[in-house]
């Protein structure tokens, strides 16, 4: 797991929470986040790796919730490594929410924590289906996991909004032997 820092909710999806739900209308344009300046002619045409995975899920849902965030970051951490899918789910969902007019809606600890439990199951998960991953750990397609491992008053302090923080009710399945007793889920 990384060890770099990175930007009140206990799910992934949370630090969305009040942003579009589905995919319609003007809301449409979460389908297709920004990127953070233009290609190499100069126009907005290019794709980043975020919005490449984003149209991959969005290919097949009828809106962008909580089990397409799960599914965007496996694809991520398939793709490019856990480390890798960090940032790039991260700086993903940040400039998403900037971009929906909510910047104060993302949380680093909760995207970085989603991106490594994910991570963590990937890694002992051989199937490239996604289907089949989610239905081998469905306690990821559970938005309050997060619940199980933090404090929603840790989740909501500002450190844990702008950079990383620590699980403080129990540490996280590759951490076991490390601070209070293991959570089962």
């Amino acid at each position: 797991m990384t060890t770099r820092d990175h930007g009140q909710h206990s799910g992934h999806a949370a630090h969305l929470n009040g942003l579009p739900k589905t995919l319609t209308g003007p809301q449409e344009r979460l389908r297709r986040p920004p990127h953070d300046g233009h290609g190499a002619n100069g126009t907005d045409e290019e794709s980043s790796p975020f919005t490449e995975l984003m149209g991959e899920v969005m290919a097949t849902a009828e809106r962008f919730g909580h089990r397409q965030h799960v599914q965007l970051t496996w694809l991520a951490v398939r793709g490019y490594g856990t480390s890798a899918a960090v940032d790039l789910v991260s700086d993903g969902i940040q400039r998403t929410a900037r971009y929906a007019g909510a910047p104060q809606k993302y949380n680093a600890t909760v995207s970085r924590a989603w991106v490594e439990l994910v991570g963590h199951h990937a890694g002992e998960s051989d199937t490239p289906d996604f289907d089949a991953f989610a239905d081998r750990n469905p306690a990821l397609l559970d938005k309050k996991l997060l619940a199980r491992f933090y404090r929603s008053s840790t989740l909501a302090s500002d450190p844990a909004r702008t950079g990383w923080v620590e699980p403080d009710l129990a540490p996280f399945p590759w951490q076991l032997g490390a601070g209070p007793p293991p959570v089962r889920y």
